[in-house]
């Protein structure tokens, strides 16, 4: 199974692919896609769009699961956020890849196992947990690998529960 991971935003949007068999997860590829900050948001968006469409292309991932706020600072914000994650949503659905979304509280948990945990406490978990040594890793790749991870072992555990009955 090959599960890209996405962490929408209009001036990173993350991403990371992992790949597992049953067993230990294998990191294949991370990243951001970094619109121009000079650049209109319908060019940015246009720019994650095609960014995402060009990953999904080149990994050919099975699933993908993304990060779904629930919260925004303030409305503008929300409203933004809300259009980017419209852009990844439209590439993921012209791929006709199946796709799962997880809060960033459910992300955190199944990372850290706290919820509420920092972003750097994600970041060194993700290192941790899939054997990373890149300490330049950026926090919008780490928060990717890491809603694709979430997935993953979501996944996972569903299947064994499927398998013993429940």
């Amino acid at each position: 199974m090959r599960v890209l991971g996405l962490d929408p935003s209009s001036q990173a949007t993350g991403y990371g692919l992992i790949e597992s068999d049953g067993g230990d997860a294998v990191v294949l590829a991370y990243g951001a896609i970094k619109p121009s900050p000079k650049e209109s948001l319908p060019a940015k968006l246009l720019r994650i769009r095609t960014g995402v469409a060009e990953i999904i292309a080149r990994h050919r991932p099975d699933e993908v699961a993304v990060e779904n706020p629930f919260f925004a600072r303030n409305a503008r914000t929300a409203l933004i956020l809300g259009q980017v994650r419209g852009a990844v949503l439209v590439a993921v659905a012209e791929a006709r890849l199946p796709l799962a979304e997880y809060s960033a509280l459910e992300i955190k948990k199944a990372v850290t196992g706290y919820g509420q945990a920092e972003k750097n406490q994600v970041g060194v978990m993700i290192r941790a947990l899939l054997r990373i040594e890149d300490p330049a890793m950026k926090e919008d790749a780490a928060d990717a690998l890491a809603c694709a991870l979430c997935h993953m072992n979501t996944r996972q555990f569903r299947a064994k529960l499927e398998e013993s009955g429940f």
